[in-house]
């Protein structure tokens, strides 16, 4: 892709997609913004399509025949309705966006997964197969938003299968997502501030403390579009922050907020994510720039600053 070619990106007057159609018409590329709502000053021409009705989707996206789309658009918190309509509404939504995509002609299209896919939080009880967490890791899902993940993902396979190398398609799991409005003390998702988040670590615990700036998930997605020529077709790709969100050391935190991970978590290193995003930086060259110790200046911190993320042998 180049500069002045037009992108789609669903979902985008959301926390996340405020940032990654700013990053993308910082790139240069002509955004237009498919939402059931408008945001103020986005660089984008917005319009407000229900893309849950076939038909409309299909003649929005014939109508700007876009080069490329990124669907963000879903119910993003888990519970936020009874799990199976989130399950019938986040389906329904991918399935829309993607046919409309194909018959409109587009050569690539991303769509946003989510890192509950791998079962984290399960009332049943849950223990990682390894730390850090990367693409390969089984998936576990155990309620109606994590699962509408899979079933995406697995849309996503599906068109690969389907389409073979006619087109692009990729799927990344945005780790939890703060928008730069946050690092200066609005509410996160959850109704927290980033500071509370830090001084209570059972607020994070909950997301095995991932996080990532919005700005960074803008960044990935500007990369993916980019190179997403020069990679496998169909590639999943967690994105996420470089460190946790935690003022102390990563594994003895895990170990005694989140059952089931003592094991696994005495092999990380002390200002390690949970999440890794290697595989990102391995094939897009990507990696995180923003992390609550750039962002929070003013916060104190007993962890040195972090190095460049290994490698996974998994990845």
């Amino acid at each position: 892709m180049k500069a002045g070619d037009r992108v789609i990106v669903t979902g985008g007057a959301g926390r996340l997609g405020r940032s990654v159609v700013r990053a993308l018409a910082d790139a240069g590329y002509e955004v237009v913004s498919i939402d059931r709502a408008t945001a103020p000053d986005l660089p984008a021409e917005q319009r407000e399509v229900d893309l849950l009705d076939p038909a409309a989707t299909r003649s929005a996206f014939a109508q700007l025949a876009p080069v490329a789309v990124v669907h963000l658009a879903a119910i993003a918190v888990p519970g936020a309705l009874p799990d199976p309509e989130v399950f019938d509404v986040n389906t329904r939504l991918a399935w829309n966006v993607l046919e409309a995509t194909v018959a409109a002609g587009a050569g690539a299209l991303l769509v946003a997964s989510s890192p509950t896919v791998i079962g984290y939080g399960s009332p049943s009880g849950w223990s990682p197969s390894y730390l850090p967490l990367d693409e390969q890791h089984p998936l576990a899902p155990w309620n109606g938003y994590a699962v509408s993940k899979v079933a995406i993902e697995q849309i996503v396979r599906m068109a690969v299968r389907r389409n073979g190398d006619t087109m692009r398609f990729g799927t990344f799991r945005p780790c939890y997502v703060i928008a730069p409005e946050e690092w200066e003390g609005a509410q996160t998702q959850q109704g927290h501030t980033v500071a509370e988040r830090l001084a209570d670590p059972t607020l994070s615990a909950v997301a095995l403390f991932n996080y990532i700036d919005a700005r960074d998930a803008g960044d990935f997605v500007r990369s993916w579009l980019e190179h997403a020529s020069d990679i496998p077709n169909g590639e999943v790709f967690f994105v996420g922050a470089p460190d946790s969100l935690l003022d102390s050391p990563t594994g003895p935190a895990l170990a005694a907020l989140v059952p089931g991970t003592s094991e696994q978590a005495a092999s990380l290193p002390s200002d390690a994510a949970v999440f890794s995003s290697a595989r990102a930086e391995r094939l897009l060259g990507w990696r995180a720039r923003h992390t609550w110790r750039s962002e929070l200046r003013d916060a104190a911190t007993s962890i040195t600053p972090i190095d460049h993320p290994q490698e996974s042998s998994r990845a």
